[in-house]
């Protein structure tokens, strides 16, 4: 029996044709009125359909007959084992889907998940960098400035010559090294053991032996596991180089968000980017909303016009991996959370 595809969120028509076209040994399945809809280009979660009994009927069928999932199922995803007897991959469109995948209950490698990371490492180090020239630049100040239509001289501060840690040395964390090392700041990345790491990163090191005072920028780029949740607390925050930046692309729960709010407050920390809240979505008149030097992204740093397409290229070399036995690229391995 050939190898049925079941495409579980929005996909550009055009994309799903190349689809078929570059992989003909399976067989697509893409009912997009059966899936959530979407809210903008790049929107995998969308707003959930209220499907009709034939509709749901339909759907039940093609998740009966699916051995390849494109994204995990939006109608009922913790009943896979149920309504998927045949499934045996899914590629995932997010790069941390550790949460999400414990949530539906894939926690014993019973099905091989594929995760998207490297697909966001640019966006995301884009939005890394744009926050910290924000900051570093002083670009309130030049806004504050011409509001006032006041012409002052002055100089500020310069990316060139800074060094920053980079927390989780995975693709994030090196395109952002990469990134940060164009403009001239040394990076250094940690690891979890004796990994050496090459270049962009100057030097690897433990997080443990880390003096956080020797870095005028810290990126957190590491999933959220056990083993960092909560990992940037109090303690850390306050070890960081007074006028420091920090800038989060993790997972909200990385940090003790309290201790970052009274950190900026006091003016500890030069400034903060967070592409990541706690909680997601944040409710009207929750402190972050109000704490300044703060850049906040609502999670959707990662969100620009060409993610689907890197997403279907990915999908389409693993697919190909996938026929001819090959290992896949970006295997979850749930014992480890990523």
């Amino acid at each position: 029996m050939r190898p049925q595809v079941l495409i579980c969120s929005y996909l550009q028509e055009d994309l799903v044709g190349k689809l078929i076209t570059d992989v003909p040994a399976v067989d697509v399945v893409y009912r997009p009125e059966l899936l959530p809809v979407p809210q903008f280009g790049a929107d995998h979660w969308g707003k959930p359909r209220e499907l009709v009994e034939g509709q749901i009927a339909e759907w039940r069928a093609h998740l009966a007959e699916a051995t390849i999932m494109f994204d995990f199922d939006w109608w009922q995803p913790r009943a896979w084992q149920q309504h998927s007897p045949n499934l045996t991959w899914i590629q995932a469109t997010q790069a941390g889907v550790g949460a999400r995948a414990e949530a539906m209950g894939h926690t014993e490698n019973q099905i091989r998940i594929t995760t998207a990371a490297g697909v966001h490492a640019k966006p995301l180090a884009e939005f890394a960098l744009a926050g910290l020239l924000y900051f570093v630049r002083e670009l309130p100040l030049l806004g504050s400035q011409k509001d006032a239509q006041r012409w002052e001289n002055g100089a500020s501060s310069t990316l060139y010559g800074q060094k920053a840690l980079i927390v989780g040395a995975g693709s994030i964390g090196s395109e952002v090294a990469r990134t940060l090392s164009f403009m001239g700041v040394r990076c250094d990345g940690t690891t979890r053991g004796s990994r050496v790491l090459g270049q962009p990163f100057e030097r690897s090191i433990t997080l443990q032996d880390c003096d956080f005072g020797e870095y005028d920028i810290v990126v957190l780029a590491c999933p959220l596991t056990e083993e960092t949740n909560g990992l940037f607390d109090k303690q850390r925050i306050a070890a960081m180089r007074e006028g420091a930046i920090l800038v989060n692309l993790a997972r909200g729960p990385v940090i003790d968000q309290e201790a970052l709010i009274d950190a900026l407050k006091a003016g500890h920390l030069g400034g903060a980017v967070l592409d990541v809240a706690t909680p997601e979505p944040l409710p009207t008149g929750h402190p972050l909303w109000e704490t300044p030097n703060l850049i906040l992204s609502p999670h959707t740093a990662a969100n620009v016009d060409a993610e689907n397409a890197r997403l279907m290229d990915l999908f389409t070399r693993n697919l190909r991996r996938y026929l001819t036995g090959d290992k896949l690229i970006n295997s979850y391995e749930p014992f480890r959370g990523y």
